[in-house]
């Protein structure tokens, strides 16, 4: 969709610019390393066409775009390293490259930028630092409370997962400066669109190929970590579905948003979709 992928090169652009300015040199190639190895780029791009679906302009949004990716990619460094997973994307991992502590290092810097993209606005910075908040608790709860049920689960993705998307949306119709309302809106959107990918995630660590998937399969078993196939007693049909609930009430609440038809709309449902639907 040309639409969608002009949005998603002009953040790849932006997010060489901003990395390009980093220093000391040798901390901007590990950033670099990190951050351009590839992915999907879902969160930026969506908080691009909130902008977008709000009314605004697309690169009214894009310092927040970024700032959200380098979050997404920080909290992906620590992931790797608590997983002790030597892939990412296809590429070995920043400590498996690096080693610990220079991978660290990076997360940290990752998270600095980011924040200095924010701080712009008090409500976008209040808004990225809630979900880093969030996120905290989420990767605490996973490592250290241990869900033990399918509410406690949930509430576990919410945090870990549906709340960097939540952020991203929130961030986007910040950019256009939308009204709380449909801020609000865009936000439980894109929480259960979150919410949705991390139970596909679950989904696919059990049934995909690690060459498919860019990274390790299995690594929930092996590493003794919930997912909502090893918490409950729910197959992955039954996960499946559950996404796909969670996709339809995402949908809802875009409807909730009042949005007129548009090009940004029509890929924020499609978004909703693909989501359950992929297969990396």
């Amino acid at each position: 969709m040309e639409y969608v992928e002009a949005r998603r090169d002009a953040i790849e652009e932006h997010l060489r610019e901003v990395l390009g300015r980093v220093e000391p040199p040798a901390l901007r190639e590990k950033l670099e390393q990190s951050t351009l190895a590839g992915g999907k780029r879902v969160r930026p791009t969506l908080a691009v066409l909130c902008c977008e679906a709000a009314g605004g302009e697309g690169e009214a949004a894009l310092d927040y775009a970024v700032g959200v990716e380098l979050v997404h990619n920080a909290s992906l460094v620590v992931d790797d390293i608590i997983d002790r997973s030597e892939l990412r994307r296809g590429e070995p991992s920043a400590w498996a490259a690096h080693g610990y502590g220079p991978a660290i290092v990076a997360s940290d810097g990752l998270l600095g930028e980011a924040f200095a993209l924010f701080s712009d606005d008090a409500r976008a910075l209040e808004t990225a630092a809630d979900s880093l908040v969030e996120l905290g608790q989420g990767e605490a709860t996973e490592l250290v409370d241990r869900p033990s049920n399918e509410a406690e689960y949930m509430e576990l993705a919410r945090r870990k997962t549906g709340a960097l998307f939540r952020a991203s949306a929130e961030l986007g119709a910040i950019a256009a400066d939308a009204d709380p309302d449909t801020v609000d809106a865009f936000g439980e959107y894109a929480e259960r669109v979150g919410v949705a990918f991390q139970l596909r995630d679950d989904v696919l660590d059990v049934t995909a190929e690690t060459d498919a998937l860019g990274k390790p399969a299995g690594t929930d078993e092996e590493m003794d970590r919930p997912s909502v196939l090893r918490v409950t007693d729910r197959s992955v049909e039954e996960v499946n579905a559950l996404a796909d609930a969670e996709s339809d009430a995402a949908l809802a609440a875009l409807d909730d948003a009042a949005l007129e038809d548009g090009q940004a709309r029509e890929y924020m449902a499609q978004l909703a979709t693909f989501v359950v639907e992929r297969e990396r």
